[in-house]
């Protein structure tokens, strides 16, 4: 008994001084390092213009629907109201993700804060997942005003078409807070670099000193009931529009009451495929590097291409391009 004691000891002083440490390197991840891109300092310019091109271009083409919607009155539509709450989340989520990546492509550190990294991958994840909730309430508009046009006034009132906006938001705000909290309490004792040019769920679980097999689990069931019930959602409606569009009986009444509706699928078409693709289906089928790049579209090419697919093709918001522009040229 004399000599199992000691070694009792050891093994519990042992353990305290690893509890120890753990929680000393806990306390010393300050700050995340990303790499997302290549470090040369030639495609590092290359890529800091083209982003700030697309990051300029994505702004004013979501400013200017915000801005048409608000300022036409050919435009004060349901439908237009939520084209305008898309822009806006649209504008926000490249806020959010593209000027830090600029700010990085130009300096030879690249890290951000502890708390920047939450917020960031909060806020990314709030309004993508907002953003899909909308493309839904989007679908059940389209579907009124194409199934039931005698009544697509009275249902979507002004009061109601608000509501379904700030579904959206809550939606988004409430699926992605419980992960967030669990994934800022959970210990970052080191490494702190991040396979990422962002804060994205996958690679920075993939830091914690801790099992984070529960976290995963909640993860992927939140996303996939937001992206996978959404999108049955979204598919249901268009079949009814679909539908509708059919027993339409002249194919110049068909093409018009389906024009409404092929900027709206468009973009849910892309956005769907993005997301089901990097949070749905098994991390283990594609890289990291796959992910990067599916990202990239997702932060900077969506929410540029976004403004030209709602007005090349649209003759209203055309026709209150011109108006306003008649407007200014007025101004003496």
């Amino acid at each position: 008994m004399y000599f199992v004691q000691p070694e009792t000891s050891d093994l519990e002083i042992r353990k305290h001084e690893q509890n120890f440490n753990l929680k000393s390197n806990y306390s010393q991840v300050s700050e995340f390092i990303l790499v997302g891109f290549p470090d040369k300092l030639e495609f590092e310019i290359l890529l800091f213009c083209f982003l700030l091109f697309l990051y300029i271009v994505t702004i004013f083409g979501n400013c200017l629907i915000i801005l048409l919607v608000w300022r036409s009155s050919r435009l004060h539509t349901p439908m237009y109201f939520f084209l305008a709450n898309y822009a806006f989340m649209e504008m926000f989520l490249s806020c959010i993700i593209t000027p830090k990546v600029l700010i990085h492509l130009l300096s030879k550190r690249k890290s951000i804060s502890y708390a920047g990294c939450m917020v960031q991958s909060y806020c990314f994840f709030v309004l993508g997942t907002a953003d899909l909730i909308l493309i839904a309430m989007m679908s059940y508009d389209r579907y009124i005003a194409v199934c039931n046009p005698l009544h697509y006034i009275i249902i979507m009132r002004r009061f109601r078409c608000g509501l379904l906006v700030a579904l959206s938001w809550l939606g988004g705000f409430l699926s992605v807070s419980i992960p967030s909290i669990f994934k800022a309490q959970l210990p970052y004792c080191g490494p702190n670099i991040i396979n990422h040019f962002f804060c994205d769920s996958v690679p920075l679980i993939q830091l914690v000193c801790a099992d984070t097999i529960l976290l995963q689990m909640i993860d992927f069931c939140l996303f996939s009931l937001v992206i996978i019930g959404s999108l049955i959602f979204v598919t249901i409606t268009y079949t009814f529009i679909l539908m509708t569009v059919l027993r339409i009986p002249s194919v110049t009444g068909r093409k018009k009451t389906f024009s409404t509706c092929t900027s709206h699928f468009t973009i849910m078409i892309i956005a769907y495929a993005c997301s089901i693709f990097m949070y749905v289906t098994p991390r283990h089928g594609h890289s990291l590097e796959v992910n990067k790049v599916v990202s990239a579209m997702m932060s900077f090419i969506i929410p540029v291409i976004n403004p030209f697919i709602f007005t090349l093709r649209n003759d209203q918001v055309q026709n209150a391009v011109h108006d306003i522009i008649k407007q200014v040229r007025s101004i003496p």
